[in-house]
């Protein structure tokens, strides 16, 4: 194992993933970027992070996304750990040709964090929202 090779790998992680921590500092910051939420509309309506547009990663395509500035980073986020749909979202985004971070821990970590949640999650803070 080279140290040249470790390094990169750290430095890919960072440069495509983003922690709530992080995200929460971002957008405090009034940084140009935007959430997408890639569960399902019913997911989203039971909670999702305040300010995030919901496009499930099944309906990412050119016409879905044309509305997100060029400019922005885009952070996708799904569920958790155990759901995908972050990864897939982020694949899509970067086929369209967005900068794109997924974001680490998705949904669940946020709230495991004590960042606020709009929908009925936020409401009943059960934090289970489902990955859809």
């Amino acid at each position: 194992m080279k140290l040249s090779d470790q390094i990169q790998h750290y430095e890919n992680k960072l440069a495509y993933e983003i922690d709530s921590w992080d995200l929460k500092v971002a957008l405090d910051a009034g940084e140009l970027l935007v959430i997408v939420d890639a569960r399902s509309p019913e997911a989203f309506s039971n909670g999702h992070i305040p300010g995030a547009v919901n496009i499930p990663h099944r309906n990412m395509d050119a016409e879905a996304t044309n509305r997100i500035d060029r400019e922005s980073l885009v952070v996708t986020y799904c569920d958790g750990i155990g759901c995908n749909a972050s990864t897939k979202a982020a694949l899509r985004m970067a086929r369209l040709g967005f900068k794109v971070k997924e974001l680490i821990g998705g949904l669940d970590w946020w709230i495991r964090d004590g960042y606020p949640v709009d929908g009925n999650c936020g409401e009943n803070g059960s934090g289970q929202c489902g990955c859809g």
